[in-house]
């Protein structure tokens, strides 16, 4: 096994090992957005006066690729078609969302208060969710902010996003919201960070799936639900991932194997069900266990009277929905019982840190280079990697490497051409 050479400083090309050629000729690169960097610090514990809270007004006017079913017009945003609704609850309540742009902060901060001027008949619904990244590049959940109940974010943030999500009945007025300005601040309840050597595993737990199907369909993020389509639904918002990305994704592990898939639709039965979190920040169901899914609960034990958060006789105890490529891949044939391993929580789960070379390095949803891109490594920094599979062969100049590791941090896969060291195979790193 060849050496690597000596990473060097500028843009020069360089050679790489025989089982790491990359797919770039060259090193020069940009920093990340995501690129794991140094944690920021908590705020002095001593300071006499606290740092005066930010505000900012969200631009409504400019609805982006992740925006869902959402129209602005005559200074509001509104539902643009009633019908339409996340594919895997089959409501009849018209559905819209929009991803509002990052807003970055000059100092870290943990809770966010949000001034909603809006519209909303008695049969319609408007709600606002929040999340933050870290300065290591590491999303929040999203957590819901309302009048009066600011979002308290379970970590430091640099950059915040708000989404929209708006609801209207069945052929009824739709919300019109008309400015969303949001304040951010230091609630003094942010844990420290851990070290990356004790950072716990991410939880997992043994959860019913059924099969989502519903090809042709529009999810909750946007999506267009293809045949044989690799996604899950679960029933909360707090994970929803963004169109496109897999910022927010599962290992799903049944019969046969185990697969890595984003989250991108909600249900099925609840919204607001992220049975995955500890009772106490629980959204709903906060004398459920961690891990048991409100419709198991329903299902198995009467609870709720047997019905979900809309009301309907719960059918079966699901807690996950599975598109039809994933559903298949794991070993199912019918629905039925899988481990499911939430990977954005606790840190991602056990990792290994590697360096990283190469200029604009495509992290991608599955192990192929056809597939969604869902971020990039501009630049050398360090990834940690959860797990490896063998994917796609990746030639380049008479080399190759079909290995391709995890990110949980991004979400995705890389080539393990990018990974600076002089293994095809990394040592040490299991295979998902």
């Amino acid at each position: 096994m060849l050496t690597p050479p000596l990473r060097r400083r500028g843009c020069a090309p360089r050679r790489r090992p025989r089982a790491r050629r990359a797919l770039s000729g060259t090193v020069c690169l940009l920093a990340l957005a995501g690129t794991a960097l140094a944690a920021a610090p908590a705020p002095a514990a001593d300071a006499a006066v606290p740092p005066a809270p930010v505000s900012w007004r969200a631009d409504l006017t400019r609805p982006g690729t992740d925006d869902v079913n959402v129209r602005y017009g005559s200074g509001a945003l509104r539902v643009r078609d009633g019908s339409v609704s996340p594919a895997s609850l089959g409501r009849d309540r018209g559905y819209a969302s929009a991803v509002l742009d990052t807003h970055h902060v000059d100092r870290p901060v943990n809770r966010v208060a949000v001034d909603l001027d809006a519209t909303v008949p008695g049969a319609a619904g408007v709600e606002v969710d929040v999340r933050g990244r870290a300065a290591d590049g590491i999303w929040t959940e999203w957590r819901r902010a309302a009048a009066g109940a600011p979002a308290e974010l379970p970590r430091y943030v640099v950059d915040v996003q708000a989404r929209l999500t708006l609801w209207n009945a069945k052929g009824g007025p739709t919300a019109a919201v008309r400015a969303v300005t949001l304040t951010a601040d230091d609630a003094g309840t942010a844990p420290a960070e851990p070290a990356p050597a004790t950072r716990a595993a991410a939880f997992s737990a043994r959860v019913y799936a059924t099969r989502e199907g519903l090809v042709g369909h529009t999810t909750a993020n946007g999506h267009v639900i293809q045949a044989n389509d690799h996604f899950v639904a679960l029933p909360s918002r707090r994970a929803l991932s963004p169109k496109g990305s897999g910022q927010y994704s599962v290992q799903v592990c049944g019969p046969a194997r185990c697969e890595t898939a984003p989250v991108w639709d909600v249900g099925p039965w609840n919204t607001h069900d992220d049975h995955w979190n500890p009772s106490s920040v629980r959204e709903q169901w906060k004398d459920l266990p961690q891990g048991l899914p409100e419709a198991q609960a329903a299902y198995e034990d009467g609870y709720n009277g047997g019905r979900d958060e809309f009301g309907r006789q719960v059918a079966n105890p699901a807690g996950i929905d599975l598109a039809d490529g994933t559903f298949y891949n794991v070993g199912l044939n019918d629905n039925g019982w899988v481990t499911v391993t939430y990977l954005w929580t606790e840190g991602g789960g056990d990792t290994t840190s590697f360096p990283t070379w190469g200029t604009d390095v495509s992290v991608r949803q599955q192990a192929t280079t056809a597939s969604t891109r869902v971020a990039s490594l501009p630049g050398p920094t360090t990834v940690r990697v959860r797990c490896q599979v063998h994917g796609q062969l990746v030639n380049y100049d008479g080399y190759s490497n079909d290995a391709w590791s995890y990110l949980p941090d991004y979400g995705g896969y890389v080539s393990n051409i990018f990974i600076d060291v002089a293994d095809a195979w990394l040592p040490g790193v299991p295979t998902c």
